[in-house]
């Protein structure tokens, strides 16, 4: 796992006690004045991972008004990593976090942050760090927690993620052969890949080529266990024309020896990290973008 390459003396500390010393010499010590310095600083650790800080990120809650966290830290598969809740220094740190976990705050990975103080949260628990953040040893501890924290699902899929990108080309490899051998031993699905071909054109693009019409069929091949199970819509392939005539060319491709699970076997460490994932995104929309970059950046 990698590791946050940070000490008190990097610039990024550095910076962010330079901040608050010029905002205290402006007599600026409310909460918007202040937490521009802690976002800067969490922005710059979060490079190091390629995590993006999303500030004034929504948290939905069901049959209540979404709340609004400070700032969320989203990795390349816009995952959310961790949470940050600035607060100013005339606030009681104490009872504000009580009343915003009370609200719906998510403790799986969050700092709640004053100038002078943090507590930090993971999976639920207070963590028994120095909370005093005015030392810049206490405030660099607090942030290799917090960065370098993991949940056995994300673990599980960093891993994946690297196993997979070693395997698509074989695997999307084997389905390319298995449609030219096909092509010459099985005339039923000669007959449906021309009519789905045919449909291709008139629906999407009457210059559409035969191979990109055989990279959809690959694609729906590897990809379509993980739109029917993350969204939960069994009843996918029967309401979308396309994919309808998309698995009438793979029923006929499949329909002499070929096994889809079989195949797809290999695959199964990912598409349940998929889906593990998947099922632990807070909204929707979270859902929808992860899946959105999984898709974009392999299939």
């Amino acid at each position: 796992m990698q590791q946050l390459n940070l000490k008190p003396t990097h610039a990024p500390v550095k910076a962010y006690y330079e901040a608050l010393g010029q905002f205290g010499q402006l007599n600026f010590d409310h909460e918007m004045a202040v937490r521009s310095a802690f976002q800067n600083l969490l922005a710059k650790c979060g490079s190091q991972f390629h995590w993006t800080l999303i500030p004034e990120f929504p948290i939905p809650r069901p049959k209540a008004h979404p709340l609004k966290v400070d700032g969320a830290l989203l990795d390349d598969f816009k995952l959310r990593r961790g949470l940050w809740e600035a607060k100013d220094e005339h606030d009681d740190l104490e009872k504000e976090v009580k009343k915003k976990i009370a609200a719906g705050y998510p403790t799986d990975n969050i700092i709640f942050q004053a100038p002078e103080r943090a507590l930090l949260f993971q999976n639920g628990v207070r963590q028994g760090l120095n909370e005093d953040i005015s030392s810049p040893n206490n405030l660099v501890e607090l942030l290799h927690h917090f960065f370098e924290y993991r949940k056995p699902y994300h673990e599980e899929w960093e891993s994946a993620v690297a196993e997979f990108s070693e395997r698509l080309p074989e695997i999307a490899g084997g389905a390319k052969q298995l449609i030219d051998n096909e092509r010459k031993k099985n005339p039923a699905f000669v007959k449906s890949f021309a009519d789905f071909y045919a449909l291709c054109q008139q629906a999407i693009n009457p210059n559409l080529s035969e191979d990109a019409v055989e990279r959809m069929l690959i694609q729906h091949l590897l990809t379509e266990r993980i739109f029917r199970r993350i969204f939960d819509n069994s009843d996918f392939r029967s309401r979308n024309v396309i994919a309808q005539e998309i698995e009438k060319v793979i029923g006929t491709l499949t329909s002499r020896h070929f096994n889809r699970d079989a195949f797809l076997h290999d695959l199964d460490r990912f598409y349940k990290a998929i889906e593990v994932n998947a099922d632990n995104a807070t909204s929707y929309s979270e859902k929808q973008g992860f899946l959105n970059t999984a898709y974009e950046r392999f299939f």
